[in-house]
């Protein structure tokens, strides 16, 4: 994340731009309803609903007849229904639990949390509410991807409302603080790409160099230098470039280990091991 916020800082950008977090828009009802009805929706438009307030709203509740996406771990009061689909009979719960745990203490006791396929049955909900907020059945999947398939485990959204009503996928994008925030994946935005480095392949590469007298010190800096430039030209004569060498430096300091060898012509020369990455 740090990266990521240097590298827009760096490019000067002021705007918001897209990364490569999206959420499929898909509400459901807790017993599965998938016919009539089954589309009908009462959000407060008034408040902007559903919001995704600060990324964390996937649950529904109702407040005075209308809807609010909500966290499901906010404990609430809730509505079971007992009967059918078709013709539910709704009754309040006065125990307030997250919405999972309501879902659970409606399918244990009645038949399911509230589903809601019509104005009338809205009006009987919010009737039995008496005024006070409540977990109804409708809720989505807290479906977050990745555009390239890495599992969302990492977020970073900005405290605030996402409204997304109508919407059936939304796109996040990078706010100017560094935060996230959801828009219509229709909005056109400058964006940030990413590239994997390319991997370095290592070689450690042992070199013995023959010294004529008058000896010279090969740790000296400028003699080293010299040596990994001709070492270069080398490489570079046998087609191998786009590399880079260096001295590989001993558990004793230093870049050179050397000793001396007897010739049978009794001329001492001396040779050194020479050790470099390329």
């Amino acid at each position: 994340m740090k990266q990521l916020n240097s590298t827009v800082s760096s490019a000067a950008h002021s705007s918001e731009l897209w990364i490569g977090l999206y959420s499929q828009i898909r509400w459901r009802w807790s017993d599965g309803l998938t016919g009539s009805g089954a589309d009908y929706r009462n959000w407060d438009t008034s408040e902007y609903e559903p919001d995704f307030y600060s990324g964390l709203q996937f649950c529904v509740s109702s407040l005075k007849g209308k809807w609010w996406d909500f966290q499901c771990r906010e404990k609430l009061q809730f509505i079971c229904y007992r009967g059918s689909q078709m013709n539910p009979e709704f009754d309040l719960v006065d125990k307030e639990m997250s919405w999972s745990d309501a879902r659970r203490y409606c399918r244990e006791n009645f038949l399911d949390l509230a589903t809601v396929k019509n104005p009338g049955e809205n009006q009987q909900v919010h009737e039995k509410a008496q005024s006070k907020r409540v977990w109804i059945g409708l809720h989505r999947e807290p479906h977050i991807y990745w555009s390239d398939g890495t599992k969302y485990s990492f977020s970073n959204w900005a405290s605030g409302m996402n409204p997304f009503r109508g919407m059936s996928k939304i796109c996040a994008a990078l706010t100017r603080s560094g935060e996230w925030k959801t828009l219509s994946c229709e909005t056109r935005l400058p964006f940030v790409c990413y590239s994997l480095p390319t991997p370095v392949k290592r070689q450690v590469v042992k070199l013995t160099v023959h010294v004529e007298d008058p000896p010279v010190d090969l740790n000296d800096s400028a003699v080293k230098a010299e040596l990994l430039t001709r070492v270069k030209e080398q490489l570079k004569k046998k087609g191998v470039g786009g590399v880079s060498v260096r001295w590989r430096v001993q558990p004793y300091g230093e870049a050179l280990g050397w000793r001396w060898k007897k010739k049978e012509d009794s001329e001492r020369k001396r040779k050194c091991f020479k050790s470099f990455s390329a």
